[in-house]
């Protein structure tokens, strides 16, 4: 795993865990194709200073376990991840026309859930801690 992130005036440490499908699920990610998304996704990851903590490439959908830094949002870099992949997908293997012919080469949405070294229980435990051993009584609690 990954060291915490520190940039000017932020430490941090954000990982998800991702995944979409090929429209329609078609299993089109095999071979050759396979690669050149594998290739494309560690690319488009690099220059996005995103760090890809483990991912598959299955025959019809992609899984990414990524970290990646505060200023980024999860919309817009699974946008980047699939928008840039498809472009280049359909470019490089242009027998996917015919199954894409409206220029879609993932379906519509994604799924995404925040991963970590932590349970909400700690969090909470945590919060609940710090309000009990407060000697003041201008903590805001909010619930």
């Amino acid at each position: 795993m990954s060291k915490q992130r520190t940039n000017g005036h932020t430490v941090s440490r954000l990982t998800v865990h991702i995944v979409w499908s090929t429209k329609y699920r078609f299993a089109v990610l095999q071979g050759d194709i396979q690669i050149s998304c594998r290739k494309l996704l560690i690319q488009i990851c690099d220059a996005e200073d995103i760090v890809i903590l483990k991912g598959v490439v299955s025959n019809d959908h992609v899984h990414m376990h990524i970290e990646y830094r505060p200023s980024q949002d999860i919309s817009t870099i699974v946008k980047k991840l699939k928008g840039r992949t498809s472009r280049k997908i359909q470019e490089e293997f242009p027998v996917l026309r015919k199954k894409y012919w409206g220029r879609h080469f993932w379906a519509i949405g994604f799924g995404c859930w925040s991963t970590g070294n932590i349970t909400d229980k700690m969090v909470n435990d945590y919060l609940e801690h710090h309000r009990k051993s407060s000697n003041d009584n201008d903590n805001f609690i909010l619930e």
